[in-house]
């Protein structure tokens, strides 16, 4: 009988988390053809989105103005105050929902070319699951779901950046974890759902391995955050987590579960 492998520090799962990502930018190398596909929906998706974002941070200072009638009697030093951190507040929860939704819909229009990578990926590593159809109505249905909850989580993202002082900071910080948690969550789900998980077991296995699905998803937030990051990431963001996925199911076949829903996607996942 084998013994199942101690349990890692979470710091050190986070930080593979990480490094699934770069294993997904690896993937540039070996599948060039198909990870250049991925370059062009996220190209027309992040150029529309990054315009409503400028567009936000133009007009910026005059809706915090009209949102802040109330402090034009206080003094220079509060109204300032306070006006700064409801700008940060609601530019924060701009860009939260922001990443979100390039994703959720960069996903749908380039579905054809997100497929092709990860069937390439999963050809590539070995013991692909069988052909399935993910769907467009799927697609769709995910998408808006990603996008819902992203909403939530700029609204968090944004009322903690309220708090006085140390708000922005800790609202960045909740932002990029909420955030990092909805993308790995979006991104591993095909690679999942043709492996027979439903949603209830696509969330015990994420919540087993929080800190490397917390690791893989704030390095892809982050790497969208860079100036064309967001379009050449992508794809490495779609190859990735298929090593993610395939490593999360790996780890629970060795912690002992033989659920065959959840059975090992083979080693050669690049881990």
């Amino acid at each position: 009988m084998t013994t199942p492998a101690a349990p890692r520090h979470p710091l050190a799962s986070f930080f593979r988390g990480v490094g699934d990502l770069g294993r997904g930018f690896a993937f540039w190398g070996r599948l060039p053809g198909a990870m250049a596909l991925g370059l062009i929906p996220a190209a027309i998706v992040g150029a529309l989105l990054l315009g409503g974002i400028i567009t936000l941070a133009v007009f910026l200072g005059d809706i915090v103005t009209a949102l802040t009638g109330f402090a034009d009697t206080w003094s220079d030093f509060f109204a300032g105050l306070v006006r700064f951190g409801i700008g940060a507040a609601i530019l924060g929860g701009a860009i939260v929902l922001a990443v979100v939704s390039f994703t959720a819909l960069t996903l749908l229009v380039g579905d054809p070319f997100y497929e092709r990578i990860w069937r390439s990926v999963e050809g590539h590593l070995g013991d692909a699951p069988p052909e399935s159809d993910y769907g467009f109505w799927r697609s769709v249905g995910d998408s808006i779901g990603l996008i819902l909850r992203g909403l939530v989580a700029a609204i968090i993202a944004g009322l903690i950046g309220l708090i006085p002082l140390v708000g922005t900071a800790l609202g960045a910080v909740v932002a990029a974890f909420l955030t990092g948690w909805l993308l790995a969550d979006e991104l591993t789900s095909r690679a999942l759902v043709a492996r027979g998980l439903d949603a209830a077991a696509r969330r015990a296995l994420r919540r087993d391995n929080r800190a490397r699905v917390l690791g893989f998803g704030v390095a892809t937030q982050l790497c969208f955050l860079v100036p064309l990051g967001a379009v050449l990431a992508m794809p490495a963001a779609v190859a990735g987590s298929t090593v993610l996925a395939r490593t999360l199911l790996d780890a629970h076949a060795a912690a002992g579960h033989t659920d065959p829903s959840t059975a090992p996607a083979g080693r050669r996942n690049g881990a």
